[in-house]
């Protein structure tokens, strides 16, 4: 442990290092948080090499960028929507939208279930007798909206 008392920096290279460790956590697991955080730390670094602020400051210094920082963030990445090359990837029933399915249980005055593969899912549209094949159309909170299939 002699090493870690010999390892005595200064208050703004432990602010620095920190931004530089977030950054580096931002990269490994992805999820545009922790930039804006290490740039509040950053920031906090570079006060305190200005200014020589006391530990106390430094810390609300360090709190106040954050919130600042991570409220930026959230308005900037508002305002600029990341364009998804699969925009229903995490959409399954959207995915849905045209496929054939199967009527598992006969819809009867506008509701029944649908066979989807290997699953069965609720299903709103005109009658349709079990067995017979039907075309997704849309989707309504989880329920597939099927139609007579042309």
């Amino acid at each position: 442990m002699d090493w870690l008392n010999q390892l005595q920096l200064e208050a703004q290279w432990w602010w620095l290092i920190l931004a530089v460790l977030l950054g580096i956590g931002e990269i490994i697991s992805p999820g545009v948080f922790l930039i804006w955080v290490a740039a509040a730390a950053a920031f906090t670094g570079l006060v305190t090499i200005l200014t020589g602020v006391p530990p106390a400051a430094q810390l609300l210094i360090f709190a106040a960028t954050s919130l600042v920082s991570a409220w930026f963030g959230r308005r900037w990445y508002l305002g600029n929507p990341v364009q998804s090359a699969d925009p229903l990837l995490n959409d399954r029933a959207a995915r849905l939208i045209g496929r054939t399915v199967t009527v598992a249980e006969p819809i009867v005055h506008g509701r029944g279930r649908v066979t989807v593969g290997d699953s069965v899912w609720p299903a709103t549209g005109p009658d349709l007798p079990k067995g017979a094949a039907a075309q997704v159309t849309g989707v309504s909170e989880g329920v597939l909206v099927v139609g007579v299939l042309e």
